[in-house]
């Protein structure tokens, strides 16, 4: 009897699922198959055993992009160490990735099974999840797929945008276009002036510097001594522009009406801006693969290097090619025609626009082909592995590769490998540690502008207290002193109780209660002396 487990990665958690016990695990696969579309049937057949939701989002992330390298998780290992049984000859666990289950089967030591019943399985659990968990409702399950996935591919789509390989690509296919459509549009600019000035083609071989011409003269009848200065900074030499001026004075072509001249001129000028575009497009490609792959365009050169980083769909996927394939990239129709045909299989395919193929002799060009693309494998890995981009490594390959065309031309015999990688080595080193000064040079920098920046809105924050404290204040003294008059007139009018009044009083008011007083005094002795008589 054998005990069939299943193990299904929600963006809820994991959940582990035991099936019922058969002797042969093929005997499940008509039961499940019935029952996968009715929960209750379903329900007979699979059983939840334990189910491990994700903490957070941050820790399902991390989760699943374990599970899509093939790498077994903490959270997923405490969760079979728990609950898979102890006796792992008997258990078998059913996952969807094989890889995973590679990674269980040396780590925990259970047997893993995918496809076949599994899959139908899986299945099933996906379609009825929500139902066979306790608490969470389709709705949650839906929003937490919808999260992670979110999640998961904005992680995926991350990258570093100074090392983006996928601008390089872009510009090596619109550079290709670019030369198609300049050589169309350039012979039609030399067919269509041609009817009137046909001369000129023989005297302008260059696509560029025949529509400047075009432009530039338009009428032939009109060119004249005065026209020789720009005639020479077009074409850069004295002798061609009084050769042009000479043929347009006994040319054989047609006349021309003023409004064809226009259009004419017009769609050369558009030749003229296109090709101006294409040389700074070719500037853009330089420095973006100075920044991506700057061995590989120190050994093979910008444009070839990007051809190869384009053709294998990244600078990922050509490192992991191997030379033999990097070798004939580019000439697969014609290594599947030599295979069919049983002939001659092709020896180089894009890298044969490089300088070292054509330097070579007829005899040596396979030979050189198999060492530049060794070479350019080995450019490529550096390139795309390492933390700090230089072309120390690309200028020794280079140098390799020189000494070995210089071995089959001379028969002097090059360097080894294992001495030049040591130079390389070293000088590397030296760069990346001038790289992390100035990194770090930069960092400091940018520490003390933002001290400066915190320093400087504190100040401003203790100006603002400041002057708010001093409005208050400012407001305050005016009510005090309202205050202070109004208690002193109120102790001036109200008589005192233990007789100090007279000090609480002023000089002059004192005086007068004085006198008053005494007035007082007189009338009541007259009054009594009146009484008595």
């Amino acid at each position: 009897m054998v005990l069939l487990h299943a193990l299904f990665e929600h963006a809820a958690g994991y959940a582990l699922f035991a099936v019922r016990e058969v002797e042969e695990i093929s005997l499940l696969l008509p039961q499940v198959e019935e029952s996968v579309l009715n929960v209750g049937k379903f329900h007979n057949v699979v059983k939840l055993v334990a189910f491990s939701p994700f903490k957070s989002a941050q820790s399902a992330l991390e989760n699943i992009n374990a599970v899509s390298e093939g790498v077994l998780h903490e959270d997923l290992r405490l969760l079979l160490e728990t609950h898979m049984p102890a006796k792992k000859k008997k258990a078998l666990l059913g996952v969807a990735d094989a890889k995973i289950g590679a990674a269980i089967l040396e780590e925990l030591g259970y047997q893993c099974q995918t496809g076949g019943v599994v899959a139908e399985i899986l299945r099933g659990i996906r379609l009825h999840f929500h139902a066979l968990v306790k608490g969470l409702t389709a709705q949650s399950a839906s929003k937490a797929q919808l999260g992670l996935g979110h999640s998961y591919s904005r992680a995926k789509v991350k990258f570093n945008v100074n090392r983006v390989d996928n601008m390089i690509i872009q510009s090596i296919s619109l550079l290709d276009q670019l030369d198609k459509d300049i050589n169309t549009f350039s012979m039609r600019v030399r067919e269509w002036y041609g009817y009137h000035f046909p001369e000129l083609i023989k005297i302008a071989s260059e696509n560029y510097t025949y529509c400047r011409l075009a432009k530039f003269i338009g009428n032939r009848k009109e060119l004249s001594e005065e026209s020789l200065e720009g005639l020479e900074e077009i074409v850069m030499d004295g002798a061609k522009a009084q050769a042009i001026l000479e043929a347009s004075r006994s040319s054989m072509g047609m006349d021309i009406s003023p409004i064809d001249l226009i259009n004419i001129e017009s769609f050369s000028s558009r030749v003229i801006s296109l090709s101006e575009y294409r040389k700074g497009l070719q500037e853009y490609l330089r420095s973006k693969m100075s920044q991506v792959a700057p061995s590989l365009s120190a050994l093979i050169g910008e444009v070839v290097g990007a051809r190869l980083i384009s053709h294998a769909g990244s600078l990922t996927n050509l490192a992991k090619y191997p030379a033999s394939t990097v070798q004939i990239l580019g000439a697969e129709k014609a290594l599947f025609r030599a295979l069919k045909t049983r002939g001659n299989t092709p020896k180089y395919g894009l890298i044969f626009h490089s300088t070292f193929i054509g330097r070579a002799a007829a005899k040596n060009k396979g030979r050189i082909s198999r060492y530049l693309a060794n070479k350019c494998t080995i450019a490529s890995r550096i390139d795309c592995f390492s933390e700090v981009p230089t072309s120390v490594f690309g200028d020794k390959l280079r140098e390799q590769v020189e000494e070995r065309l210089a071995f089959y031309e001379t028969g002097e015999p090059p360097r080894k490998n294992l001495e030049v990688m040591k130079e390389a080595m070293v000088e590397a080193n030296e760069v990346v540690a001038e790289v992390k000064k100035k990194q770090e040079k930069k960092e400091k920098k940018k520490k003390k502008r933002e001290k400066r920046r915190l320093e400087a809105l504190a100040a401003a924050a203790e100006e603002m207290e400041n002057s708010v404290l001093e409005t208050e204040e400012n407001e305050t003294e005016p009510k005090k002193k309202k205050k202070k008059k109004k208690q002193q007139l109120e102790a001036a009018s109200e008589p005192e109780e233990n007789g100090l009044e007279e000090e609480a009083l002023p000089k002059k008011k004192r005086k007068l209660a004085g006198e008053t007083v005494q007035l007082d005094k007189k009338k009541k002795k007259k009054a009594k002396d009146l009484e008595e008589d």
